[in-house]
């Protein structure tokens, strides 16, 4: 196989990790404000604001997303996962893959020569993708770095072997591979024919409707501290009086205005009306409406809070479109776990496993929205209809992916055949 090599994977990972930057500081809501610099006085330049609507929109989709295992799973792939904390690997892969568009996660062995798992962002790993199976044929990720952030560990896969970097120890592991695509395997949010490692859930749309958001804010802010007391004018002053700084007669109480030295009358002082702050939060709702279009997301969950509480049908209803983005990101990241799955079995059994021998194995969500226990009691009516109509359609396996509730473990009490008769016999006396 030709490989681009080393050199190449490092300079299509520099290209990208300004992007990358940019994106988790606006999920970590470290973001500057782009000001235009017209409105505000120099002196309220140092004026900061923040908001947190791109990490919901972010966390509005991960909370909601929860790997719960495989189904069918015909090589134990459900063993490597819970051995490698699968809660917070899958978790951590996913909530990465929605901020940057892509994570990965990196197959090697422990001292058991059990495969160990871990999660790697896309600000450190890159690779070749195979547009068939979204695996990787050639990646290179940084492994370790230190307080500085210097690079101490990376590797170059390939499908043949991966080749570990110490720059403490000054040595070059080679690690066969048995598997048939190297272990560096990209979990990817809606992927693409133009952009095969996806799109970042932090949209462009996104970081340019909370920078407006973050202008309005601080726009607002200073209007509130500026001008807490009306703005005050003087008409009829001397063209000789000492002018009174500006500052301090906006937020001044008491004004002193001398007569003028040839006897003149005394200035005129009055006030302009306070300035409202409506059109500030206007715009700011706005803004809100724009962003929660964009994402799926509601004004409630944005913080504009409704007079009138919504019903939890309503509540649902309003969410759809954010229901939708989730299952299709449930797709999206099922073909990566799978693979994670299917090349950690390779190492594990170190035996080059077919792609198609695991086409039967699928991945099971818990549900996107727990139910309440009215929408229990419906799911239970449904039920009972359908299996009337078709028996045996719902049992306690598919029930419990609607409802997100394991079923009992414990045996159901049976009741002996000769006690029902008597049962009967009493009934009928």
């Amino acid at each position: 196989m030709n490989y681009k090599g080393i050199n190449f994977l490092k300079k299509q990972l520099f290209s990208k990790r300004n992007r990358v930057r940019m994106r988790y500081r606006y999920y970590e809501m470290k973001n500057g404000i782009k000001d235009f610099k017209i409105a505000i006085p120099n002196e309220f330049k140092y004026v900061s604001e923040t908001l947190g609507w791109c990490s919901k929109a972010v966390d509005s989709l991960a909370d909601r997303i929860s790997f719960k295992e495989f189904d069918n799973d015909v090589f134990n792939m459900n063993d490597i996962f819970n051995m490698n904390n699968k809660d917070i690997l899958t978790d951590s892969a996913i909530l990465g893959a929605l901020i940057a568009s892509c994570s990965f996660i990196y197959i090697s062995q422990d001292e058991d020569k059990f495969p160990r798992l871990q999660v790697i962002d896309a600000y450190d790993a890159t690779g070749i993708i195979d547009p068939i199976t979204n695996m990787m044929t050639e990646g290179y990720a940084v492994l370790e770095r230190d307080e500085k952030y210097n690079i101490l560990t990376d590797a170059y896969f390939t499908c043949e072997e991966t080749v570990v970097f110490d720059y403490v120890g000054h040595r070059e592991i080679h690690v066969p591979n048995p598997a048939r695509y190297c272990l560096l395997v990209p979990v990817i949010h809606k992927p693409d024919a133009k952009r095969q490692f996806g799109h970042s859930r932090i949209s462009r749309a996104c970081i340019d409707l909370q920078q407006g958001a973050l202008r309005t804010l601080r726009r607002s802010e200073v209007a509130a501290e500026f001008y807490s007391y009306p703005q005050k004018y003087i008409l009829g002053t001397d063209s000789d009086a000492e002018q009174m700084d500006k500052i301090r007669a906006s937020i001044s109480t008491m004004l002193q205005i001398s007569r003028s030295e040839d006897g003149g009358g005394t200035p005129t002082v009055g006030q302009f009306a306070q300035q409202s702050m409506s059109p500030h939060i206007d715009q700011l709702k706005s803004f809100a409406s724009l962003f929660a279009g964009e994402t799926g997301l509601t004004l409630d969950d944005l913080g504009f809070v409704t007079d009138n509480p919504s019903s939890a049908e309503a509540i649902k209803a309003a969410h759809e479109n954010l229901r939708l983005a989730a299952r299709k990101a449930q797709k999206n990241f099922a073909t990566s776990l799978i693979n994670v799955g299917y090349l950690a079995a390779s190492v594990r059994d170190e035996f080059e496993y077919k792609r198609n021998q695991i086409y039967e194995t699928s991945v099971k969500y818990e549900p996107l929205f727990e139910p309440d226990m009215s929408t229990l009691s419906l799911i239970g009516d449904g039920a009972i209809k359908i299996n009337q109509a078709v028996p045996g359609y719902f049992n306690k396996d598919n029930l419990q992916d609607l409802t997100g509730i394991a079923s009992s473990k414990l045996d159901v009490p049976t009741v002996p055949d000769d006690e029902e008769s008597g049962l009967e016999q009493t009934h009928t006396a």
